[in-house]
C-alpha cells in the first residue's frame, strides 16, 4: 500500500472525535486508508444490497452488530443511519468510535450537518499527491506522463491502461452518480456538458458558454455544475476580495480535480500528444491548483486558495490566504525560465504592499532556484511549496 498523507490526520482525529467522515472522490482509496488506519474495526459496505436493506429496514438494530464501532462504507446509501448514530456516540463518548466514508456531498454531508454535528471531524481525500508517489518511488519522471495518467490510486496499485480506466470511470461512476443525484434524460447532452467543462479547466467559469456548447439552459447547467462538485470532480477557486483599489473579476475559475481525467475527456489519446496541445498550460495550472488542495485537506483544513485578476488582465494563478499574509503563486508550464513568468508577481506586490508574501513559480522545467526574491520550483520539487504554505 502506498502510503497517504492523511494517515496520520486520521489518527490524531481519532483521538479526540467519536465520529470520523472521509469523503471525496470514487476510486481515491478512501476505504483503502480507513482499513490500514483501523485494522480493528468491523467494515461494512452499503454498497451491497442486503446489507443496506438491513440498515434501511432496521437502523437501529444494525448498529447494534458494533458495540465498538465499525468503518461504514459509501454511508450516504442509507441516510437514516445519521440519526441514529447521534444517540449512540453521545452516551458511548469513546473517540473513534465510527469511520463513515462517503463520495457525494449531497447526501453526506447533510446527514452530518444535520445529525452528527460537533461530533464528526471531516477528511477529505483527493488522488495521490506527487509527495506520494515520490515517497513511494514510483512518481512519473516526466511531466506529461504525470498529467497524462492522473493520480488515481488504480493507475498505480493496478497499473491499467490509463485511457480505459478513466473510460471505465466515466461511464460506472460519473454516469451512475448523476443518475442518483438528478433526473437526466439525455445522458449524451450530459457527457458532452462534462467535456466541455474539460475543455474550460483552468478558466473563468461562464455558465453560459457551457451551457450554449451543449444547447442547455443556464439553471440546468448550473445544476449540472453542481453536480460535479458534488462528486468531487471539479472545484471552484474564488477570486480574492481584496482590491488594491483595482477593478476585480468577479467569476469564479473552474478546475478539475484531476488532469488524468481532464484529459480522457479532452479526447487526448497519448502523453505525446499532449507536449503541442493547446490546452497543455491550463492542464498544468489545474494539477499545481489540485497539489496545493490535496495537501490542504490531508490536515483536515479546508481550502484557503483564491486567485486575483484585474479588469485589464493582470493576474496571479494561485493566491494562498494564510491570514496575515497572502502568498502568491504563478504557474507556467514552460521548461525555460523568462523574466516574462515573473511580471504578474512583481505587479501583485506592487498593490499588495505589507500583506503579500513571499511569491512562488512553479513551472515545468527541472532546476529549481531563486531570482528576484521569487522562489522558484520545478514541478518536480513542488512539495517545498505545499510544505511551507498549507
Amino acid at each position: 500500500m502506498i502510503k497517504r498523507n492523511s494517515a496520520s490526520t486520521l489518527k490524531r482525529l481519532a483521538k479526540s472525535f467519536p465520529v470520523l467522515a472521509v469523503t471525496g472522490p470514487r476510486q481515491s482509496g478512501k476505504t483503502t486508508l480507513v482499513k490500514a488506519v483501523f485494522p480493528g474495526k468491523p467494515y461494512v459496505s452499503l454498497e451491497e444490497i442486503d446489507v443496506r436493506d438491513f440498515a434501511t429496514d432496521d437502523p437501529k438494530g444494525f448498529l447494534q452488530q458494533f458495540p465498538d464501532g465499525a468503518i461504514l462504507d459509501e454511508v450516504q446509501r442509507c441516510p437514516d443511519l445519521f440519526s441514529y448514530l447521534q444517540p449512540i456516540v453521545d452516551s458511548d463518548k469513546r473517540p473513534g468510535l465510527f469511520i463513515l466514508t462517503g463520495s457525494q456531498q449531497f447526501g453526506f454531508l447533510s446527514g452530518i450537518t444535520q445529525s452528527l454535528a460537533g461530533r464528526v471531524a471531516l477528511l477529505t481525500l483527493l488522488p495521490f499527491s506527487l509527495t506520494e508517489l515520490q515517497d513511494s518511488n514510483i512518481a512519473p519522471q516526466s511531466l506529461d506522463a504525470l498529467l497524462f495518467q492522473g493520480l488515481y490510486p488504480p493507475i498505480y496499485d493496478r497499473k491499467p491502461d490509463p485511457s480505459q480506466w478513466y473510460d471505465s470511470y466515466i461511464r460506472t461512476y460519473i454516469e451512475r452518480d448523476v443518475r442518483q443525484l438528478i433526473n437526466v434524460r439525455d445522458l449524451s447532452t450530459f457527457q458532452r456538458f462534462v467535456r466541455i467543462c474539460a475543455a474550460h479547466t483552468g478558466q473563468l467559469l461562464n455558465l453560459s458558454a457551457l451551457a450554449n456548447g451543449c444547447g442547455i439552459t443556464y439553471m440546468t447547467a448550473k445544476a449540472w455544475l453542481s453536480v460535479l462538485e458534488a462528486s468531487y470532480l471539479v472545484i471552484m477557486l474564488s477570486p480574492h476580495f481584496a482590491n488594491f483599489k483595482k477593478r476585480l473579476v468577479k467569476s469564479p475559475k473552474l478546475y478539475f480535480l484531476d488532469t488524468g481525467l481532464a484529459i480522457r475527456l479532452l479526447g487526448i489519446q497519448t502523453a505525446e500528444q499532449l507536449k503541442m496541445h493547446p490546452q497543455r498550460g491550463a492542464l498544468f495550472e489545474t494539477w499545481v491548483v489540485s497539489e496545493v488542495l490535496k495537501a490542504r485537506f490531508s490536515k483536515a483544513l479546508s481550502s484557503n486558495l483564491y486567485f486575483w485578476r484585474d479588469h485589464v488582465g493582470n493576474e496571479v494563478d494561485l493566491l494562498i490566504d494564510q491570514g496575515s499574509r497572502l502568498i502568491p503563486v504563478e504557474v507556467k508550464a514552460g521548461q525555460t525560465i523568462s523574466s516574462d513568468f515573473l511580471r504578474g508577481l512583481n505587479h501583485w506586490q506592487q498593490l499588495a504592499g505589507d500583506s503579500a508574501g513571499s511569491p512562488w513559480l512553479v513551472y515545468g522545467g527541472k532546476q529549481s532556484q531563486t531570482r528576484q526574491s521569487v522562489e522558484i520550483l520545478s514541478w518536480q520539487e513542488i512539495g517545498k511549496l505545499t510544505d511551507s504554505c498549507i
